[in-house]
């Protein structure tokens, strides 16, 4: 019997965002839609420029975001990642706690340090830029992993992120192992064309091949696969991205998704949004399309519920959606399926 729909590792952040004009962007040198990962220092820079400003703190990380909207939609989440013991830390435990996710970081206590940070720039198309602070979450290891959860679970999601650490890759790479062993599917994220660029070898060991197994489940957006693919041909890239998973999703913003079976290529439309802020729209995508899928619901449907969810994120600021909005898209859903 299985624990839980979802076990993923990833990196435990608090997002602190905020609204910014795109002159505020290029006056403290941050690249525009972009992760970037930055020191103590330049945090303490960036902070200086947007001194002042309104903040929104909330819980952050791409595979912290997927597995709370896992929970927030009705499954079961374990999130293995890691903090420092300071505020910033009980602030991250207590959010997925509060969101009903299970975690390693309620069995082991925190060393000293500094929590991650990210903080989020969004700018009036609503477009967000991330500087991301690693802090303690440089230091995850395959101490955060519980094996025996791993293998009682439906899904096993790898976040792309975890590429740029040595550590966090293999303690990812070795959940990997373990899920595989287990007859656990596979998932995982491309996260950001930065860790395209410099951390490819990471994502091809994620990706696998037919020694490590194939993935079961891929998601990425379209400017991500195009860079993956160096091609903007949609029917290349679909060709090529098809070869990398039993399933991949690659989302195209406005424009919605296409989920990819090998040679099937089915597109599904996105919500009908005004977007304001497009922080964790890919995260939350992922979150509801493997709830779908582990209730049992097809993959074109599951898609359908991905966009809906994605959609709503974006038409707020900040990456979580009330209790009230997942219970609206709940029930759309359920009209749309029946």
């Amino acid at each position: 019997m299985t624990h839980y729909d979802i076990y993923a590792i990833g990196n435990a952040l608090v997002d602190s965002e905020y609204e910014v004009s795109d002159s505020l962007l290029q006056v403290a040198s941050v690249e525009k839609r972009h992760m970037t990962l930055i020191d103590a220092e330049r945090r303490a820079d960036l902070l200086k420029h947007v001194h002042g400003l309104h903040v929104r703190r909330t819980g952050g990380g791409s595979a912290g975001n997927t597995v709370v909207a896992v929970a927030q939609l009705g499954g079961r989440a374990f999130y293995s990642c890691r903090v420092a013991d300071d505020e910033l830390g009980a602030f991250y435990r207590e959010d997925l706690v509060a969101n009903g996710v299970a975690t390693n970081l309620t069995h082991t206590k925190p060393a000293p340090g500094q929590t991650g940070s990210c903080m989020v720039m969004v700018t009036p198309d609503a477009e967000r830029s991330m500087s991301t602070f690693l802090g303690a979450t440089a230091d995850l290891d395959h101490t955060a992993l519980h094996p025996h959860d791993v293998a009682k679970s439906k899904v096993y999601y790898m976040e792309g992120y975890l590429a740029a650490s040595p550590t966090g890759l293999d303690a990812a790479l070795r959940g990997r192992a373990m899920a595989r062993q287990a007859g656990v599917a596979l998932a995982a994220t491309l996260s950001d064309m930065s860790m395209i660029n410099f951390c490819r070898p990471g994502l091809d060991a994620m990706v696998g091949n037919a020694e490590s197994g194939t993935l079961d489940y891929l998601f990425c957006n379209e400017e991500e696969s195009q860079v993956w693919c160096g091609s903007q041909d949609i029917a290349e890239i679909c060709q090529r991205m098809g070869q990398m998973a039993r399933v991949v999703c690659l989302t195209r913003g406005a424009r919605g998704c296409v989920v990819i079976e090998g040679q099937n290529h089915t597109s599904v439309p996105a919500a009908p949004v005004k977007a304001v802020d497009t922080n964790g729209a890919g995260d939350m995508f992922a979150g509801a399309f493997l709830y779908a899928t582990t209730q049992g619901h097809g993959h074109a449907h599951a898609a359908w519920l991905a966009n809906q969810a994605a959609g709503q994120v974006v038409t707020q600021y900040g990456n979580r959606l009330t209790h009230g909005a997942i219970a609206d898209i709940k029930a759309r859903f359920a009209q749309h399926i029946a």
